[in-house]
């Protein structure tokens, strides 16, 4: 039976590439699904990340998010069922066409929030994981969403681009979408025994005025293996340090919810 209140829409965003935000949305994926939500995850970055680490060739799919946004399919005609128990919109190559189209579009932000619309009642949570960027794409996003994290790594180099993309959001907030709010920085790739991943951690939610997602995500090769063999670190290292922090990650986003 569908669920009669309408799915939170998170959106994962950061425009700096190499910040965990895949392997975020696909482990926070699994971890609500674990809890017993019915989970979406959409998939808004031509490089497919996502789409690969849950195992669908975004190669071979007949159709993707780009079909939606640009062609006007149906969302639920592309969706897929994963392993982890997720349900997943794919990406493809041809995404990276999208934005040019986009942008001759009158409201062509609100193109992806109007595709969600027919499906929020039959899930609890949809996940968007947005493309490296603050482009079209990312805008539709956050102009869908009902709340933003920022995956950050607790290394300096993570703060290039927070700043930016928290003003962003404030313009998005005051333009495009007044109910959404910044849920929090999630810090990832943390080494406890470094004082500089420390540091950092102990400095960023003052730095941004935001609040910082518990416990952090540590640095473990597990989160390079998963992708492999088309799973979460849920599933194929369940009992991992990285598996257990996004259980507890995931179960503050939903008492938040």
């Amino acid at each position: 039976m569908p669920t009669q209140r309408k799915a939170r829409i998170l959106a994962l965003a950061n425009q700096k590439g190499g910040v965990a935000k895949t392997t975020s949305v696909a482990s926070l994926g699994a971890a609500f699904a674990e809890a017993g939500r019915r989970v979406l995850l959409v998939d808004l970055d031509p490089q497919a990340c996502l789409t690969f680490s849950l195992g669908v060739d975004p190669d071979t799919v007949e159709a993707s998010v780009h079909d939606v946004l640009v062609g006007g399919r149906d969302l639920t005609e592309v969706l897929h069922r994963c392993d982890d128990g997720v349900d997943l919109v794919p990406s493809s190559i041809e995404l990276a066409g999208a934005e040019a189209v986009l942008l001759g579009r009158p409201a062509r932000e609100y193109v992806l929030q109007t595709a969600l619309e027919p499906v929020r009642r039959d899930y609890d949570v949809i996940l968007l994981d947005c493309s490296p960027s603050l482009g079209v794409l990312t805008l539709n996003a956050l102009t869908a969403a009902q709340g933003v994290v920022v995956p950050m790594p607790c290394e300096m180099l993570g703060h290039r681009g927070v700043g930016q993309l928290l003003d962003t959001v404030t313009d998005v907030r005051r333009i495009l979408n007044r109910r959404l709010r910044v849920l929090g920085i999630l810090p990832t790739l943390y080494d406890g025994r470094s004082t500089h991943a420390r540091e950092v951690l102990e400095d960023v939610g003052e730095r941004y005025g935001v609040p910082v997602l518990s416990p952090p995500i540590p640095r473990t090769v597990r989160f390079a293996e998963a992708p492999a063999v088309g799973r979460s670190i849920l599933a194929t290292s369940r009992s991992s340090k990285g598996a257990r922090a996004y259980r507890e990650v995931a179960a503050g986003m939903l008492e938040q919810l």
